[in-house]
């Protein structure tokens, strides 16, 4: 009998940003685990995602926190910068300040898509009324009274309501009962008035509120006064970085006394090393937790007390732009700031009100605005009910709920109704939790904590196998999908990507899928969105994964961050020899780069600990033939590659080293003809069919046919019909050493070949043998800016691209400017070195020919003619020959 899976509804009271990050959160862990669930948000706002913080379409309203801080996912840190590149603003980067406005959008578009993403397996649906009260059920559920009339029983509920709305008690009764006071301005519409009149406006408070309302309300002939007990404005970020620094070591388990001691002594340190407070205060951000939990309740109140406002002030600060126009305003004195309380208001009818200040200065302005922030108690109907039902209680000095682990505590100090929360409700139990980057954190573990007792363990069948009999932890069509993928990609055919994806689509759970998507976006340069598939790739191997999976996750991880990656693929090859996917990655072939210091015999090594697993097998042996060439032992290489070939004629990796054995053996003509007649046949599926047309290309610059590379270039190397990392491997190399061997005459149409190339791989290209390839590009553009930008990224990049491509691209510069003889001393010395890049030593060639090209322009013929001569010596060619015999007559 078939078991039927009871549907599993969770309530989420709130869709601001807590609520929809917890809904983001339960759609796709459900999803990955193929949890049925129901997810219901009660919220009347039109939108969901916006709340009061987020709703505001103020260009001037920004956030207080970078966008790089500010994904909504704790483990994938540039999704929100993505997203922004994605939605209009390519230029952002991670330390740019967002609207929030903006920021309220993509709130609502990741929810949006986590409910696309999650079809099938989770419902949303979205109830536009306030849940007024909550009590339990017989069967230890929840039901909630809404506003509307209606109810919703569910297993369980979160409170995602936001912080407690302010209580306006310092305000005088005729201030409260003025129609000139605005208790609520977040409130649509509330601001309308003061908006649309020039009178002069007190805000109550001068915190990050007052800031933003002072900027929406200022304006020429109007002064905005700005009132707080303290007079402290939000101190601003600094427009860059202004460092890192750890936390000290004495901070646990000590008195309050103590613990101000060592703060301000740290943040002494900090200014004395960086000339900064900011980056000591920030390093406490991680303790902050810990900290507040150590004090006492008296401690904790003395804190509030004595240094409450100041933390504030310091620890949430204004965007640089933001403190630009504060500044500017100040200086106007179109704002004005005053330390004080309102003693007294009169308010007559229709005039300004008389504001007295606890200074004794009196104000006279049109409009009074609190911006005192939130109340400590929790005031709303829902929650008014449930402290009166004691079904919660509050939390410590009164503020927020009091929780353990984001579940309400009853009255008798437990966990009574299934009910939860997460954000400013948690105030009092955490201090700090009402900034994005604690709220997702929050979000992930709720969703994790309501899902727990919902996962069944597997049931132990058998499982589906990938092409080499390895298990895979998915069902048997997301399996179908994979092994049709890693086909692909053994063979270097098309495709490979979407059998990938669809593998993912059919089970968001399969953690090998989303890596290798992830692999292939990091060094095919397929159109994939690599942070996100492997933070997608980390979350699936932690719930579903055996270990050889979850090593294979861990290998993409370190190889897309640079962290040890390669000697982990190679640990992972020695665990997991028959896994054919991490081989292919790890040797240097035409699909990846490979491991890089992989000298030929630590890579045949590879080879020989692999072979007993693939007893012969067409992958193995194409690899094998691509070593062999490499060592130079081309006949070999040739008897393999034809081997392997009569048992996979589309074996695009026996292919290539085909092509290789050709192009080092100086078989120029027949390497020619053999590749075109495979690339207009069996080669028109292949992947990287641009680099076979290179090669193909590349026989004709040995023969020195102008004509031909032309044609081969605008036929099937040129923009539109390559893009991305390609068009650099291939195309612009191709162009660059034609111009070099003065097989193109004419304008170089090397920017045409950038223009095709994402920014981000130009600018800041992961590996060094994309590195080099842009360096190459943007020589043969003639791109001096660029070059030097490259230079500096790389020297801040790994040890290869530091040590080769820097001082490469410094060489490259040199030869633009026609430096020559410089050019050409930067360059000799880099030739030994450039195996570590990776790739073909037909692709590092291009090196070899510009160095030839600068002793020649820099009159060091002998020293180009040797270089000749070792090059013919190596494989004879037509062009050089020509190039020689022009040097010696």
């Amino acid at each position: 009998m078939t078991e039927v899976r009871k549907r599993h509804t969770v309530a989420i009271v709130g869709a601001g940003a807590a609520g929809a990050l917890t809904a983001v959160q339960l759609c796709e862990t459900a999803t990955r685990r193929r949890t049925p669930l129901d997810v219901v948000l009660i919220d009347p706002a039109p939108e969901a995602g916006r709340g009061t913080a987020y709703g505001t379409r103020d260009p001037g309203h920004r956030l207080n926190v970078p966008a790089g801080n500010m994904s909504a996912y704790p483990d994938d840190s540039g999704h929100f910068t993505r997203w922004l590149c994605r939605h209009g603003e390519p230029e952002v980067t991670g330390a740019d300040y967002a609207t929030r406005h903006r920021y309220g959008a993509y709130l609502a578009d990741t929810l949006g898509q986590a409910i696309v993403r999650a079809h099938g397996t989770v419902a949303v649906r979205r109830l536009r009324t306030r849940a007024e009260s909550c009590t339990g059920t017989p069967d230890g559920r929840v039901e909630l009274r809404l506003a509307d009339g209606g109810q919703l029983t569910a297993d369980a509920a979160v409170l995602a309501t936001g912080p407690a709305a302010p209580t306006a008690a310092w305000a005088p009764p005729a201030l409260r009962a003025s129609p000139r006071f605005v208790g609520a301005p977040w409130v649509p519409g509330a601001l309308d008035g003061a908006q649309d009149s020039t009178d002069d406006v007190l805000l109550v408070g001068t915190g990050l509120t007052a800031v933003d309302l002072a900027l929406t309300l200022d304006r020429p002939g109007r002064t905005v006064h700005a009132l707080s007990r303290n007079g402290l404005l939000p101190q601003p970020h600094t427009l860059g970085p202004a460092g890192v620094m750890p936390a000290p070591e004495d901070l646990h388990d000590t008195s309050l006394g103590r613990l101000r001691r060592a703060v301000y002594r740290h943040l002494s340190r900090s200014v004395r090393t960086h000339g900064d407070w900011r980056p000591g205060l920030d390093s406490l951000r991680p303790h902050i937790t810990h900290l507040w939990r150590s004090l006492t309740p008296g401690e904790r109140e003395e804190f509030l007390a004595r240094e409450g406002s100041l933390w504030n002030t310091h620890r949430h600060r204004m965007a640089p732009a933001t403190a630009e126009h504060v500044s500017r305003a100040r200086t106007a004195r179109r704002l004005q700031v005053h330390t004080g309380t309102v003693v007294r208001v009169t308010a007559p009818d229709g005039g300004p009100l008389a504001v007295e200040l606890s200074g004794g200065r009196t104000l006279h302005v049109g409009w009074v605005v609190d911006c005192t922030g939130p109340g400590r108690r929790l005031d709303d109907p829902l929650w008014r009910a449930l402290f009166a039902s004691q079904s919660a209680v509050p939390g410590p000095l009164g503020m927020g709920a009091a929780t353990r682990d984001g579940r309400l505590l009853d009255a008798r100090g437990g966990a009574g109704l299934p009910l939860f929360t997460l954000g400013a409700p948690r105030r009092g139990e955490l201090w700090e939790t009402t900034a994005i980057p604690e709220i997702r954190v929050q979000a992930a573990e709720l969703a994790q904590q309501l899902l727990a007792p919902l996962t069944r363990r597997p049931r132990t069948t058998r499982r589906p196998v990938d092409g080499q009999g390895l298990a895979l932890t998915t069902h048997a069509e997301a399996a179908a999908a994979y092994r049709g993928g890693l086909d692909r990609v053994l063979k270097v055919r098309s495709g490979a990507q979407h059998a990938f994806a669809r593998a993912v689509a059919l089970d968001p759970g399969f953690a090998l899928g989303h890596a290798a998507l992830a692999l292939l976006g990091h060094e095919c340069g397929a159109a994939v969105d690599v942070p996100r598939a492997l933070a997608d790739a980390q979350r699936s191997a932690r719930e579903r994964a055996d270990t050889r999976e979850r090593s294979f996750v861990d290998v993409v991880t370190r190889r897309v961050t640079g962290d040890d990656g390669d000697e982990a693929l190679v640990r992972h090859l020695r665990a997991y020899p028959a896994d054919a996917l991490a081989l292919a990655a790890a040797v240097p072939t035409i699909a990846f780069s490979g491991v890089s210091d992989l000298h030929d015999d630590d890579a045949l090594g590879l080879l020989d600990l692999t072979s007993p697993a693939y007893d012969g097998h067409w992958f193995h042996t194409s690899l094998l033939a691509f070593l062999r060439q490499g060592q130079g032992r081309l006949y070999e290489a040739g008897e393999l590659a034809h081997r392997a070939l009569a048992v996979e004629p589309a074996s695009g990796h026996a292919v290539h080293a085909l092509a290789h054995v050709h192009y080092e053996s100086g078989a120029h003509e027949a390497g020619r003809d053999w590749l075109d007649r495979w690339v207009s046949g069996r080669g028109r599926g292949a992947v990287h069919r641009a680099h076979f047309s290179w090669h193909i290309a590349l026989h004709e610059l040995a023969l020195d046919d102008a004509p031909a590379v032309r044609r081969r270039w605008f036929a099937q190397l040129a923009p539109g019909q390559v893009t991305g990392v390609r068009a650099l491997v291939d195309s612009g190399s191709l162009l660059w050493r034609a111009r070099l061997s003065d097989n193109w005459r004419g304008e170089l149409p090397a920017a045409d070949v950038l223009d095709s190339v994402e920014r981000e791989v130009l600018e800041r290209p992961a590996t060094a043998f994309t590195a080099l390839h842009v360096a190459v590009a943007l020589t043969a553009a003639g791109d001096l800016p660029a070059l030097r930008r490259l230079r500096d990224h790389a020297l801040g990049a790994d040890p290869v691209q530091r040590e080769v491509v820097a001082p490469l691209c410094e060489a490259f510069a040199a030869l633009v400017e026609e430096r020559f003889g410089e050019a050409a001393r930067g360059l000799e010395p880099l030739l030994p070195m450039l195996r570590r890049v990776g790739g073909s030593a037909a692709q590092r060639e291009v090196v070899e020919e510009s160095l030839l090209y600068t002793l020649v322009a820099a009159g060091r013929c002998d020293a180009a003619r040797r270089l000749l001569d070792a090059r013919l010596d190596r494989k004879p060619a037509p062009r050089d020959r020509r190039l020689l015999a022009a040097l010696s007559g």
